[in-house]
């Protein structure tokens, strides 16, 4: 399929799409465009996001991680997994910019976004840089990396140490932190691109993904090699993957990707071709250098996904994650994302030095996953779901509620 007609809505008739009459639906009146805003298929899907980082992690071939002592496997399964962390971020990333954009309010302000923001992402982020910190962190990390952490700048410096540190996967919410603070801006440059136009801009930031491994290849030293084992420098890698101006073109992408929705300039290939192409892209990961697996591979297929699954919202086709499981397991999914790598390191500082089969290795890290979910449903409910419900709302409205 040309890339014009994906972006463009030029459908044949009679062939599924986001055109014109899709177009008007999502900007209709505002209890029906609340009603859309949420899509439910998209957070469904986040879970999904959330559990292919968890399944990299679990089978990282790393002492503080390690279960399975047959080492074919171990590594087979690392072989298997190993691009599913860059898969599942560069979704989330994708994925804020696109829903962002399509629920933000017209008579927003940006104090009034940012306070949302703050509400939702950073108690949750203080929550499991504790537990972390209490449990198995603060055995090897200085005081200035774990300050770091707390503030979310670990991803500023070009050391792999720091960048991974205290709560692994927390480096990509100090990312998200600069995408918050950019959005209102980016927003209003983005909103006065002609519509015609935008398929020019979606080319671009994927061309810029593409480019971005190839700037870090060619100019950035060989050495010092990240310890992962990959021939890879630590800078390259902090470049290409960590530094959030680079990565703030997945992020701007999703914006484009969801005006292009709203404005009917998206021809919509539906979920099931974009799962394929997205399966398509990480068999791709086996056969490109490594920094072009982690983003490069998968970007069209993850945008193509994207805005599959809102599209199927919008016009209320069958979605297998718009279902109540997969919405509350999608509801959960940024706790999850944050206690997984806590859960892990726990449970193997608590298992001591032992290895164990590959059948109860797996059973371990199911029952890690499990008990993972368990404990992100505790944080949602205390602290995430009534911290959004009491804050993120403004004061001036909230007073006229109580008085009312």
């Amino acid at each position: 399929m040309a890339t014009d007609q994906v972006l463009t809505g030029s459908a044949p008739a009679g062939e599924s799409g986001v055109g014109a009459q899709a177009a008007e639906a999502a900007e209709a009146a505002e209890p029906k465009r609340a009603q859309i805003s949420r899509l439910p298929s998209l957070t469904g899907l986040r879970f999904l996001a959330a559990l292919a980082v968890f399944a990299h992690h679990a089978f990282l071939p790393i002492p503080p991680l390690r279960l399975l002592a047959d080492d074919r496997t171990e590594f087979r399964l690392f072989r298997w997994f190993d691009q599913a962390g860059g898969l599942g971020v560069s979704f989330f990333f994708v994925l804020s910019g696109f829903v962002l954009t399509w629920s933000a309010r017209d008579n927003d302000t940006t104090t009034g976004f940012w306070r949302r923001r703050f509400v939702k992402i950073y108690p949750n982020y203080v929550v499991a840089w504790v537990l972390a910190m209490v449990l198995f962190a603060s055995d090897y990390t200085s005081t200035r990396i774990a300050v770091a952490n707390l503030f979310m700048v670990q991803v500023w410096v070009p050391k792999y140490f720091t960048n991974f540190s205290v709560d692994s996967p927390s480096w990509s919410l100090g990312v998200e932190a600069v995408f918050y603070l950019s959005f209102p801006l980016l927003l209003a440059v983005f909103r006065r691109i002609d519509a015609r136009h935008l398929k020019y801009w979606i080319i671009g930031a994927i061309a810029a993904v593409w480019a971005t491994p190839a700037v870090a290849y060619a100019a950035f030293p060989k050495t010092p090699l990240v310890p992962s084992g990959q021939d890879l420098s630590v800078s390259a890698y902090w470049f290409s993957y960590v530094l959030p101006p680079v990565r703030m073109v997945d992020f701007a992408l999703g914006i484009l990707v969801a005006l292009a929705v709203k404005h009917g300039r998206w021809r919509n290939i539906g979920m099931i071709p974009s799962f394929v192409l997205l399966a398509g892209g990480y068999w791709l990961t086996y056969h490109v250098p490594y920094l072009y697996g982690q983003r490069a591979a998968m970007i069209i297929p993850i945008a193509l996904l994207i805005a599959a699954a809102a599209t199927a919202d919008i016009e209320g086709r069958f979605s297998l994650f718009r279902n109540r499981t997969m919405v509350w397991l999608g509801e959960i999914s940024f706790a999850f994302y944050l206690l997984h790598y806590i859960a892990l390191s726990w449970l193997r500082k608590q298992l001591g030095t032992e290895m164990y089969s590959t059948t109860q290795g797996i059973a371990m890290l199911v029952g890690a996953a499990v008990g993972t979910v368990v404990l992100s449903w505790l944080l949602y409910r205390l602290v995430e779901a009534p911290l959004v419900r009491r804050f993120s709302r403004p004061r001036r409205a909230a007073r006229t509620e109580v008085v009312a």
